[in-house]
């Protein structure tokens, strides 16, 4: 039986290889390759990859994500369904799952929702649970740089503070809807929010959130 990850990571491959390379993304200034080059980059070159959190290797990470471009687009397609090489970490199914089932899923939704026909994906509640209990771990970190308090709650009233500080802004949505909101993808997120105006102005004006 796969695991959540193994779902998403084929979705996602197959996805990137049906849009093309040349597609765009929610994510400023990547295309279809440059996801694909970072998903590539970040299992198969940890070295690199780490510049993705310290700023003095970032030009290890400019040059990997270079080299891992300019190959052919379908190598790099098959580099993501293949998984990580022999002795990854991410090898473990558990560390797998606990790392790229959130990865695979935005970026998937970067692909989608960048295209103008797109339409919200309909997800299995065992998923939707699953997406939220990881959400929960991770609010506090996602939603450390929000310039206003931040709940985030699913339509059955559980929450998950993100960050505390007044006035609160409650953002209202499936899991798989907050989790794009919480990690940075704001505008293409199908959520509600409720607060003071002038938060919620204050929310979408500050610094984006996500990591």
């Amino acid at each position: 039986m796969s695991t959540f990850a193994q779902r998403e990571r084929l979705l996602l491959a197959d996805l990137l290889e049906a849009e093309g390379p040349d597609a765009p993304t929610l994510c400023e200034g990547w295309q279809t390759r440059d996801l694909a080059a970072h998903v590539v980059v970040r299992e198969r070159r940890p070295d690199a990859a780490a510049g993705l959190l310290v700023k003095q290797l970032s030009s290890r990470l400019d040059k990997a994500m270079e080299e891992f471009a300019a190959k052919p687009y379908e190598e790099l397609i098959q580099l993501i369904r293949t998984g990580p090489p022999r002795f990854s970490p991410f090898q473990l199914k558990q560390i797998d799952e606990a790392s790229n089932t959130i990865e695979f899923y935005v970026h998937t939704e970067d692909v989608r929702r960048a295209q103008p026909d797109w339409t919200t994906r309909e997800l299995d509640p065992v998923f939707q649970d699953a997406l939220w209990s990881r959400l929960e771990r991770s609010a506090r970190l996602v939603g450390r740089s929000a310039p206003t308090g931040l709940v985030l709650r699913r339509p059955d009233g559980q929450t998950a503070v993100a960050h505390r500080g007044t006035p609160v802004v409650t953002v209202t949505g499936e899991p798989s809807e907050l989790l794009l909101f919480a990690y940075g993808r704001q505008s293409a997120a199908k959520v509600e929010l409720d607060g003071e105006k002038d938060a919620i102005a204050k929310l979408h004006e500050g610094k984006q959130l996500g990591i």
